[in-house]
């Protein structure tokens, strides 16, 4: 059977859950978004202690259990200190590229629910003040985040009720071009997991049944390195559906889907690999088989854990990853066709 892919409604998801704010150890409303959908479509969704999403598919046997993932938090900052002057210095969430943040608008979300607006900025952020208003290192000691109240001291940035550790949410920007462009921050991950929530949608409303069970794990705490550390004990082979990466030696386009025969903990299962790539080949898919030197999955997460499995990597193509990224919507469609595949075979 074709599956027949709904391209509104998956890009509309796409931009519902990019808009959504998810740093790393702030997931919890974006799965309760999440846990709705799925459960409109008929399927199973538990949410485990660590907040990630576990979605059960049942299929037509049980001789193995198919496990996906993708991963739901995203970069982000917290609040560090508060200055004399009454700027936030922040901490990192994952590895953004802070250059990229000097002049980002963001919003800080306090312990009791308040929401402040503000701006991240180079100490240096004045050309007609300061020499080197355009070469001063943009990192965490020279940079600071701008809060838009009348403030002038830590006790008056205090009297907000704005402390350490609180979430600063940075603004995602997030446009769709008429040419099918998806731009964005944290389209690593959240491409992926809108190419899932679309799969499900499909396979729903054309009552499509996987070969075998199979379990959707929405990960969290991924960008800090033990997103899918925990995955449940029946899955017995994994894919991890992440951004695809894009650049210097590598094939992959942002049109296409990735996949990964090594990343920095080295090669994936030899056979799932091959599986996907004569998959997406007879199937006339557009696709890429490279090597990311500097990356990281859930299966690696997995691996690591002491999971007994076997486990592979694909994604859609992402252009400029941990800045300002974009991906275009047929590498969305060509993960899900790809995905589907492998699920029916």
């Amino acid at each position: 059977m074709e599956l027949l892919i709904n391209k509104e409604y998956v890009l509309n998801t796409a931009k519902k859950i990019l808009e959504f704010n998810s740093p790393t150890g702030f997931c919890f409303e974006i799965m309760d978004y999440i846990k709705d959908i799925v459960e409109s479509f008929g399927y199973e969704f538990e949410t485990t202690n660590k907040g990630c999403g576990v979605i059960t598919v049942k299929g037509k046997k049980d001789d193995k259990v198919v496990g996906l993932s993708a991963h739901v938090d995203t970069l982000g900052a917290m609040v560090r200190s508060i200055t004399s002057e009454g700027n936030l210095r922040f901490t990192s969430l994952g590895g953004p590229i802070l250059p990229t943040l000097d002049g980002e608008y963001c919003k800080i979300r306090t312990r009791s629910g308040k929401t402040y607006t503000g701006t991240f900025l180079s100490e240096s952020s004045a050309a007609h003040v300061f020499d080197d208003s355009s070469t001063r290192k943009r990192d965490e000691k020279n940079m600071v985040v701008r809060i838009d109240e009348l403030v002038y001291s830590k006790e008056d940035v205090e009297k907000l009720d704005i402390c350490s550790g609180d979430f600063i949410f940075i603004d995602t920007k997030t446009t769709i071009t008429e040419s099918g462009f998806i731009k964005s921050r944290f389209i690593d991950d959240k491409g992926s997991v809108s190419a899932l929530i679309g799969l499900l949608e499909a396979m729903s409303r054309q009552k499509i049944v996987p070969s075998y069970t199979t379990k959707i794990i929405i990960s969290t705490y991924e960008e800090v390195g033990h997103g899918a550390s925990y995955i449940p004990q029946d899955i017995t082979e994994m894919i991890a559906v992440d951004m695809g990466c894009i650049g210097d030696d590598l094939g992959c386009t942002e049109e296409m889907v990735s996949i990964c025969a090594k990343d920095s903990g080295g090669p994936y299962d030899f056979n799932m690999t091959t599986d996907l790539i004569n998959l997406a080949k007879d199937n006339n898919i557009g696709y890429a088989v490279d090597i990311y030197p500097r990356y990281g999955s859930d299966v690696g997460t997995a691996l690591r854990g002491g999971n007994n499995i076997r486990g592979a990597l694909i994604g859609p193509g992402v252009n400029a990853s941990h800045g300002m990224e974009r991906t275009h919507y047929s590498a969305i469609e060509n993960t899900m066709k790809l995905l589907y595949l492998y699920l029916t075979k």
